[in-house]
């Protein structure tokens, strides 16, 4: 499969590219058509610049990049969009505002580096030696003798020879185990978080200020969440949130119907505390998963959720019958998540694993 490096700007292309033909659709079915374009290009380009950040940067380097980077710029690019949509009304013209800030992330070709970890994986320790010999230069330290040995054992080469697909993902135990329940948990996660997320469009006022706290709220969870990563154990921040979370929206319907506020700010505490789960769940797994894999392994994570971000709108519609239904169901597929998570080994001030063989087994 191809490098890390190199799906990142691919996909950041097919971002772009479809995204600025979508301006021109000329009918719903063509603009719903290109939308998925677009979609696969931005959910891919995210976790690829997730992966890459996580096997350049050293473990707590990685931890702020994956919190204090992707996370909290995505979360001030949504913050960013109920301004552009308030001054822009024209469905078009906001599309085209939203797309041309893509071109910017062409001259990044020539700045950032592959994974050096991804290199050594094929054998390629020249070309990873070279990037850490330039990144230590930067950083003003002066190192003359060789970084990397050169893979030579019957046992580095078959490892470099072989081509790893999805399936190796199921065939160790360890990895198995570990992948089929993040991916149960990323299905939950998911559905929770675009379920409340959904529901606070629905909330009385104007909709471009709902959305600007909407924003505003991830923006403060994914700052927490790096706090929450510098002095917890990825398990425990996990578990933690993921219960606080279920709690709060468990306790929505024993609200009087009466107390709007309270139920709104217990609403919001659960959409807290998932967003807060969703930056730690995302450097949890990436952990989790041996470099060979860890592209396949977070991206069959990801595609898991999608399957939560396409139920959580029927969750939604329950809301109709019974307003408190969709929280319930959702408080309890927390809790459910929190069982999950206690399964999963701690990776906390462990090494990345490199190899299928170093995965860490399953907490019973």
């Amino acid at each position: 499969l191809s490098n890390t490096f190199f799906i990142l700007f691919a996909t950041m292309a097919l971002q772009t590219v479809f995204s600025l033909v979508q301006v021109f659709s000329v009918s719903w079915e063509m603009f719903c058509t290109l939308y998925f374009f677009v979609g696969l290009g931005q959910i891919s380009n995210y976790v690829a610049a997730f992966i890459l950040g996580t096997e350049l940067l050293s473990k707590s380097a990685g931890a702020v990049h994956g919190t204090l980077g992707n996370c909290l710029f995505y979360a001030l690019g949504y913050a960013i969009m109920p301004f552009l949509a308030y001054f822009i009304r024209d469905w078009r013209m906001l599309l085209l505002a939203m797309t041309l800030p893509g071109f910017l992330y062409v001259p990044l070709w020539w700045f950032i580096p592959e994974s050096p970890r991804w290199l050594l994986s094929k054998g390629r320790v020249e070309e990873a030696e070279a990037i850490v010999q330039a990144a230590a230069k930067q950083n003003g330290i002066t190192y003359t003798g060789v970084i990397f040995k050169n893979i030579n054992s019957s046992t580095d080469m078959h490892n470099i020879k072989r081509t790893y697909t999805y399936f190796d993902l199921v065939k160790d135990f360890n990895l198995r185990i570990n992948t089929v329940v993040s991916c149960f948990m990323w299905i939950i996660i998911s559905t929770c978080y675009f379920g409340i997320s959904l529901n606070t469009s629905n909330m009385n006022g104007d909709p471009y200020i709902n959305c600007l706290i909407s924003a505003a709220s991830e923006i403060v969870a994914y700052i927490f969440a790096w706090w929450l990563l510098k002095i917890a154990h990825r398990r425990m921040a996990n578990v933690s949130m993921m219960l606080l979370s279920g709690t709060m929206l468990l306790l929505i319907q024993l609200v009087p119907s009466a107390l709007h506020i309270v139920f709104t700010v217990l609403a919001m505490i659960g959409k807290f505390c998932i967003t807060t789960v969703f930056a730690v769940i995302y450097i949890y797994s990436a952990e989790l998963f041996p470099t060979v894999v860890r592209n396949m392994g977070l991206g069959a994570c990801s595609m898991a959720s999608r399957f939560g971000s396409v139920v959580s709108p029927y969750i939604v519609y329950l809301g109709r019958f019974n307003k408190e239904l969709p929280f319930i169901l959702m408080g309890l597929l927390m809790l459910v998540s929190v069982v999950l998570s206690c399964i999963l080994p701690e990776t906390h001030k462990q090494p990345l694993p490199d190899t299928i063989e170093q995965t860490q087994p399953p907490r019973w």
